[in-house]
């Protein structure tokens, strides 16, 4: 069972997990942890369900995941007819209306939709994955000398689930380096597996590019795949001006992280979510929305 904040409501919320009881035995038996270490991990069977998933046979899932996690599709700017495969479902684009932007200079605003966690003044060598397991800035880029710009500064973890809305945006305009790719794993990101697979962002495999912004400085963008995901797709222009709210990329199927990294004195983030972070819950955001403001 998965608790989240929901801080409009101000109430806490289980979240409805795809997969869970396959996700939950995978996790904790020794058979599922023997299959997943052997199988489940490596590349070929995410792509292979990947290329399934792009296939138009996949299609027939459509309608059946949208009532079992009462998605609201008339957000999106195709009808759930319309969809070619599972994975034009579920990287859909959506109505302009359907995701406001904060457009202030000083807010910082979420890059998508998802759950959050946040740490302010951090130490690059313990950095959080969840309570009681770490890992490190240098571990994670495999680059020690952009790692040490972010030392003390502010970390955002924003996990998308499957039944959340795939695309990634800026959080300000600004101009985005070119993207380095890091091969790895492909485990969950799910707290399932994140409590039982030391530094799995580092283990996994994952995408990285510097956004220099024109109000928070230099933000370190990390794309994290995962289980059944066969694509990070970057659809930027590296090193061309875009606008904030502009998409950065997607991610094809399955649950994915992106972790933005700030530098010390950059931003402030919304008292709300550090209190909630520090409780050991992440807070749910939606793309566009106000979850910090410049410091």
């Amino acid at each position: 069972m998965i608790k989240y904040y929901n801080r409009k409501t101000k109430n806490y919320e289980i979240e409805n997990v795809a997969g869970e009881k396959y996700l939950n035995w995978t996790y904790s038996s020794p058979i599922g942890m023997r299959l997943l270490e052997s199988i489940v991990k490596k590349k070929l069977f995410s792509s292979v369900y990947g290329w399934y998933l792009d296939r138009s046979i996949s299609r027939n899932k459509v309608k059946s995941f949208i009532k079992q996690f009462d998605i609201d599709i008339s957000q999106a700017d195709k009808d759930e007819n319309n969809f070619t495969s599972f994975n034009d479902f579920f990287f859909r684009k959506l109505k302009p209306a359907a995701r406001p932007i904060d457009m202030s200079e000083k807010a910082v605003v979420s890059l998508g939709d998802g759950r959050l966690y946040a740490y302010d003044n951090i130490d690059l060598d313990k950095l959080v994955q969840v309570k009681g397991f770490t890992y490190s800035l240098r571990e994670l880029l495999k680059d020690d000398e952009t790692a040490s710009k972010y030392s003390g500064g502010v970390c955002m973890i924003l996990r998308l689930c499957p039944t959340d809305y795939h695309r990634f945006h800026f959080i300000d305009s600004g101009i985005c380096g070119e993207t380095k790719k890091i091969k790895g794993a492909y485990y969950s990101v799910n707290p399932v597996a994140l409590q039982k697979v030391e530094k799995l962002f580092c283990e996994n495999k994952r995408e990285w590019s510097i956004f220099k912004s024109d109000n928070f400085g230099d933000v370190l963008y990390v794309e994290v795949g995962a289980t059944c995901v066969g694509s990070i797709i970057q659809t930027y222009t590296p090193n061309k001006k875009v606008s904030k709210g502009e998409e950065k990329g997607y991610f094809k199927f399955g649950g994915s992280t992106v972790i933005l990294f700030f530098e010390p004195g950059k931003i402030k983030v919304d008292a709300e979510i550090l209190e909630q972070t520090n409780l050991g819950y992440e807070t749910y955001v939606i793309m566009g929305e106000k979850i910090g403001e410049k410091a």
